[in-house]
């Protein structure tokens, strides 16, 4: 038998346990959860099988058991300092990016002539490959956090922008009309009428920023860092440590994942109105 037929009837052999196992799922709540951890699941056995039955070298695609002992090359605790490097500089270029996008979304609101002058530059600034400018930004800014966290918050706020804009100027028109009539400060049409109603735009780019926010993160430790999660990458890549550097991968998602249900979170408490029904 050859590694495709044997990895064919492994499949094979499967599909219909994996048919009674779904059937058992409970409905509602507790089903949603599972069946996202059980296609995870899943895929990690197919791939494990294809890895194994083909004979793949780990130097080109391991296998999730080897990249499972890929998170023993380093002590724990070095582990941690990677982590905290890349999410320290993930969340500082996040917040920077908040506290930018925000007051420009509402200028844009505001203003057509502010609008006319910043959204052409915002969007040659989104259009430049941060990964081109990177190495200029390290030069001028040194190799400290500063360039990194600027790198972060380069990739991070334009879809904080342009979605918080959106939102604001999704306001129904009559409801501006009135608070108008009625004589009422710029301020409050803001903060009583537009954010509310904006709120659901915003936290959606919450969400796409803070997982882009990691990215930002790693793609600066690429260019110039001594310890994170993306130069751990890089590292172990340059020696052809491949379990090593999925390790490092699977760190990354996993600290996307946490960030994004975070922000989720915090929605759900906060402003538990503003998700869909």
């Amino acid at each position: 038998m050859t590694s495709l037929d044997s990895f064919a009837a492994s499949f094979s052999s499967a599909r219909p346990k994996v048919r009674a196992l779904l059937k058992r799922l409970p409905p509602g709540r507790v089903r949603l959860v599972l069946l996202p951890a059980l296609t995870f699941l899943a895929i990690l056995v197919v791939w494990e099988l294809a890895a194994r039955v083909f004979h793949i070298p780990s130097y080109v695609l391991p296998a999730p058991s080897r990249i499972a002992s890929g998170f023993d090359s380093i002590p724990f605790g070095r582990w941690v300092e990677h982590v905290w490097a890349t999410l320290r500089v993930a969340l500082m270029g996040y917040a920077i990016s908040i506290a930018i996008a925000l007051p420009i979304a509402i200028g844009l609101t505001k203003s057509e002539t502010l609008s006319a002058c910043l959204y052409p530059l915002l969007v040659v600034i989104q259009s430049t490959p941060v990964v081109a400018i990177a190495p200029i930004i390290i030069v001028v800014l040194g190799a400290e956090d500063a360039p990194r966290v600027v790198i972060t918050c380069l990739i991070a706020f334009f879809p904080l922008v342009v979605s918080t804009t959106t939102g604001l100027m999704a306001t129904p028109p009559e409801l501006v009309e009135l608070s108008r009539s009625l004589r009422a400060p710029i301020h409050r049409e803001f903060t009583q009428i537009r954010i509310p109603y904006a709120i659901p735009y915003i936290f959606s780019a919450l969400k796409i920023s803070i997982t882009l926010s990691v990215i930002g993160a790693v793609v600066a430790e690429f260019v110039a860092a001594e310890k994170g999660i993306g130069y751990y990458i890089q590292f172990s890549t340059s020696l052809f440590k491949l379990p090593e550097a999925w390790a490092g991968l699977a760190i990354l998602m996993v600290m996307s994942l946490g960030l994004f249900q975070l922000v989720a979170l915090t929605q759900k408490i906060f402003f538990p109105w503003s998700l869909p029904k």
